[in-house]
C-alpha cells in the first residue's frame, strides 16, 4: 500500500475512534514513515522541519483569536442573540422560526463570506458569535451540523471565486503562481483572471452540497440539553453583560475604525498578525475592558484558538513526513497505471489521489504547490486545457479543506458548536462536510476538466 494512503487511512481511523486530532497526525506521520523505511530519526527530523510552516497560522490564529476575544467583550455577539431572541417572541411562532432559521444559515453565509473577504480574520468569527447563538438553536431544535456545513461552506467558498482577501492569496498568489511555475518549461502560462473563471464549475458543487444537507440531510429537529454557562472562551463577566447594549458612539466608532484598520493592514502588508494586533489595539481603548486586562483578554484569545493552532502545526510536521518519504510521486504513477489513454479517467484519478494528499495535510494553501508541481505536467500530456488545469489542481486542493479534520474550515466550526461538550468533532462536523462538499467537489472537479 502507497505510504501517503497508509497514512491517511490511520490518520482518519484514529479520528473516527475518538483519538485527539494532533495525536493521530503524529502516529500516521510515523507510521507512514517507517513504512516509507525511514529511521526514526529521520521521521523525527522531518516533522520537526515541517512544523515552521505551521507556526506562521498558528500564531496568526493565536492574534486573531485575541481579535475576536476583544470584540466579543464589546457586546456585539450578545446583542445580536438579543435581538434575535426578542424577533422571535415568548410565543415561538412557527413562521417566526422558519423565518429566524433561514436568517441564521443566511447570516452565517454572509458572515464567513465577509470574513474571508472583507473582514479579513477568517474563522476567529465563529467562537466569537456561535456560542451566544447556541442557546437559541436548542430552542429551535436546529441539528448542528447544519450549522458545521454552513459555516464551512460559508469559509471554502470564497477562496475558491473571489480574488479579494484570502481568496487573493489562494486564487492569484498560490493557484495561479504555481500552476504557472510548474507549467513554465512545458508552454503553459495562465493570468489571474483565469483562476476565478476556471473555479466556478467547482464551486456550484459546493453549493449543491449545501443545499442537499439544509433541505435533505439534516431538516430534522435534534434534541440538545440546554447547558446555562457563561462563555469561558470569551471570559465576559456580568458588568460587561450589562454593558453589551449600551454601546457608545464613540465605541461604535473605534470597532468600526478596528475592523477597517484590521483589514487595510492585511491588505496592505499581506499578514493577519499585524491585521489582528491593530484591531486588538484599537478595542483595547475603547473603554469597554480596562487597560490592565489586556494580558487576560489577549491569553483568551489565544486559549480560544489554541486547539486549531496546534492542530495546524502537527499538520504541517506530517506534511514535512509524507514528502520526505517520497511517496507523493509514487501515489501518482500508481493512478497512472490505472488510467490508460482516457482523459475523462485521468482527470477522477487526479482528483482522487488529490483528496488523499490534502485530507492528511488539511489545507488548500500548503497542498497546491506540491499537487500543482505533479498534476500540471500530467494534465498537460492528456491534453487539458489551461482553464481544465486550473480547476483539475484548484479543486484537489479545496478537497483538503472541505473535509479533513486537520482543516481549519472543520476545526473552526467544532470551536464554536462544541463549547457546550454536544457536537463532536469528527462526527459532526468531518463527516457532514466530507459526504456534502468532497463528493460533489470530485464529481463537478470532473465535469469542469472535461467541458472548459
Amino acid at each position: 500500500m502507497n505510504t501517503i494512503i497508509l497514512a491517511v487511512l490511520i490518520m482518519t481511523g484514529l479520528s473516527l475512534l475518538r483519538v485527539p486530532v494532533v495525536i493521530a497526525l503524529v502516529i500516521s506521520a510515523l507510521v507512514g514513515g517507517l513504512h516509507a523505511g525511514m529511521p526514526v530519526n529521520d521521521i523525527i527530523t522531518a516533522f520537526n522541519g515541517g512544523l515552521g510552516s505551521g507556526a506562521v497560522v498558528a500564531l496568526a490564529s493565536a492574534t486573531l483569536g485575541a481579535f475576536a476575544v476583544a470584540l466579543s467583550r464589546t457586546g456585539i455577539a450578545d446583542l445580536v442573540a438579543a435581538r434575535t431572541l426578542r424577533l422571535i417572541g415568548a410565543g415561538e411562532d412557527a413562521t417566526r422560526m422558519r423565518f429566524v432559521k433561514w436568517g441564521i444559515y443566511g447570516a452565517l453565509v454572509v458572515i464567513g463570506f465577509s470574513a474571508d473577504t472583507i473582514v479579513p480574520i477568517h474563522i476567529a468569527f465563529i467562537p466569537m458569535l456561535i456560542p451566544p447563538l447556541l442557546g437559541l438553536m436548542n430552542m429551535m431544535k436546529l441539528d448542528r451540523r447544519i450549522i458545521a456545513c454552513v459555516l464551512t461552506f460559508s469559509i471554502v467558498i470564497p477562496y475558491m471565486i473571489t480574488p479579494v482577501g484570502f481568496g487573493a492569496i489562494f486564487l492569484n498568489d498560490i493557484l495561479t503562481q504555481n500552476v504557472n511555475e510548474a507549467g513554465a518549461g512545458l508552454g503553459l502560462e495562465v493570468s489571474y483572471g483565469m483562476a476565478p473563471k476556471a473555479m466556478l464549475i467547482p464551486a456550484l458543487g459546493m453549493v449543491a452540497g449545501l443545499l442537499v444537507a439544509v433541505f435533505f440531510s439534516y431538516r430534522k429537529p435534534r434534541d440538545y440539553r440546554q447547558v446555562e454557562y457563561h462563555q469561558p472562551a470569551m471570559g465576559g463577566n456580568d458588568e460587561q453583560q450589562d454593558k453589551a447594549g449600551s454601546l457608545s458612539g464613540l465605541q461604535l466608532m473605534v470597532l468600526a475604525a478596528a475592523v477597517v484598520g484590521a483589514l487595510t493592514v492585511q491588505v496592505l502588508t499581506g499578514s493577519m498578525v499585524l491585521g489582528g494586533l491593530l484591531g486588538f489595539s484599537l478595542l483595547s481603548i475603547n473603554g469597554l475592558f480596562k487597560w490592565k486586562e489586556q494580558d487576560d483578554v489577549f491569553t483568551q484569545g489565544m486559549r480560544l484558538m489554541a486547539f486549531i493552532g496546534f492542530v495546524m502545526i502537527a499538520a504541517s510536521g506530517f506534511a514535512g513526513v509524507m514528502k520526505a518519504t517520497g511517496s507523493i510521486p509514487d501515489l501518482v504513477a500508481g493512478a497512472s497505471s490505472l488510467i490508460g489513454n482516457s482523459p475523462g479517467m485521468a482527470a477522477l484519478m487526479m482528483l482522487v489521489v488529490g483528496l488523499f494528499i490534502t485530507m492528511g495535510i488539511g489545507s488548500s494553501f500548503s497542498t497546491v504547490p506540491i499537487i500543482a508541481a505533479i498534476f500540471v505536467p500530467m494534465a498537460l500530456s492528456f491534453g487539458f486545457s489551461p482553464m481544465a488545469t486550473i480547476a483539475l489542481v484548484g479543486t484537489a486542493g479545496a478537497l483538503g479543506d472541505a473535509g479533513s479534520p486537520a482543516s481549519d474550515s472543520t476545526l473552526g466550526p467544532t470551536a464554536g458548536l462544541n463549547v457546550d461538550g454536544q457536537h463532536d468533532h469528527i462526527r459532526d462536523s468531518v463527516i457532514p462536510t466530507f459526504v456534502h462538499y468532497n463528493i460533489p467537489l470530485i464529481l463537478f472537479g470532473w465535469i469542469a476538466a472535461l467541458v472548459l
